[in-house]
């Protein structure tokens, strides 16, 4: 079995010119490291013709953005490239293809999508893609229904269940979206300017008592095995396609909340377009998101819906109204889980540039103010929110 090394450049080389899957490996000859994210190495490996032919990604033992300070468990390359595999499964079109993994070393080698672009910067910049949103609704649809009850024999779905299990990396959720930003934190990170919104939140006892009821959701409801942070940066776009990446989160919990967090992202960029875009743009830009978010849902709540009437063959969960009223549920889920999202990219460790790479301060810090006191409105009203409509009336409301 392998040892685990930290991979430099020419070891990615190397490994891919073994394990990429690519005619004639050795003209694979470079490599780039490109990782912008908190916990890994990634690697873009190129031919002799300049080319990026495939992906090379190592998982870092500690934090990535803090040091070793913060170790982190390694397992949880094998649970990114495991469920990017079974997503892929049910979902080809719109998930990255996993070609190799070694769970010793992990690293995991991916095919190359330098065709595509994060869907968060192009969201910033105000490009469009019209297709994405109903393509990311029957990702999440396609992966979180034949991961689920609906679908599984109650055997495979515990073995599932088991084979997900991601302790240290469900903590890390658990303390960004649920604890931190209500309490006095170390890892908090956000400006003094809005001292008064963030301390506002910490004094809110109906809001805290939400966002309990939506941390044990989180612990407790196995539905689906979920990407666990499918937000705007872990997308990829192109003309007529998206696919989803960066799964390191993977675990079997609520479906609402792969739905919520997606829904979450495109309100960062709602609240981040005034201080992105010209005054005429980002209006454009966020009725834009809103039109996405409806989007998205139909096509989820269709897809399922119909994957449900013909592939469900447990006869409780078959019986006429129940999709309808479980798919209800999964929309109050996911209007909490989307509040909280934006609450926590607002005032958490893990920033976005939806607001955070805005120039000017005054009006970032005012983007800020309007993500955590819309993130705020939803975690206490989404229970009262009974379709895609009612949400964008509740967004227009808070806004």
């Amino acid at each position: 079995m392998s040892q685990y090394r930290t991979f430099t450049a020419a070891d990615a080389v190397a490994y891919a010119q073994q394990f990429g899957g690519v005619e004639s490996p050795d003209e694979l000859v470079d490599a780039q490291e490109i990782g912008d994210g908190n916990l890994n190495l990634v690697f873009k490996i190129f031919d002799i013709h300049h080319r990026s032919r495939v992906i090379v990604k190592q998982a870092l033992p500690y934090v990535r953005c803090v040091g070793e300070s913060w170790p982190l468990t390694l397992d949880r390359a094998r649970l990114e490239a495991q469920t990017l595999v079974e997503h892929y499964r049910h979902c080809p079109q719109h998930t990255v293809q996993v070609l190799h993994y070694d769970p010793a070393l992990a690293v995991m080698v991916m095919e190359d999508l330098s065709d595509h672009r994060i869907w968060r910067g192009e969201l910033i910049k105000g490009a469009y893609y019209p297709q994405a949103a109903t393509q990311l609704g029957e990702y999440l649809a396609q992966t979180l229904f034949h991961t689920s009850d609906f679908h599984l024999h109650p055997h495979n779905k515990k073995a599932l269940v088991a084979q997900f299990i991601n302790p240290e990396m469900c903590e890390i959720t658990e303390d960004l979206f649920f604890n931190d930003p209500y309490q006095i934190n170390e890892r908090n990170s956000y400006p003094a300017a809005i001292e008064a919104s963030v301390a506002a939140l910490r004094d809110d006892s109906a809001l805290k008592v939400a966002v309990a009821s939506l941390k044990h959701r989180f612990f407790s409801h196995a539905e689906a095995l979920l990407h666990g942070d499918i937000h705007s940066g872990s997308i990829f776009v192109a003309d007529g396609s998206l696919k989803a990446i960066d799964a390191e989160f993977g675990y079997v919990g609520p479906i609402g909340f792969d739905v919520g967090t997606a829904i979450g992202n495109l309100l960062l960029n709602y609240c981040g377009a005034p201080g992105q875009l010209g005054i005429r743009d980002a209006a454009a830009a966020r009725e834009q998101r809103l039109t996405d978010i409806r989007e998205l849902w139909q096509a989820f709540a269709t897809r399922f819906a119909r994957l449900a009437a013909t592939e469900t063959h447990d006869a409780a969960l078959a019986a006429p109204g129940y999709v309808e009223a479980f798919l209800k549920k999964v929309l109050t889920d996911a209007v909490g889980f989307a509040g909280s999202e934006l609450i926590r990219r607002s005032v958490g460790l893990s920033h976005v540039a939806d607001i955070d790479t805005i120039a000017d301060e005054e009006m970032k810090h005012a983007c800020l103010r309007h993500a955590i006191e819309l993130g705020k409105a939803l975690i206490l009203v989404a229970g009262q929110v009974d379709n895609a409509d009612e949400l964008l009336i509740r967004v227009r409301q808070y806004s």
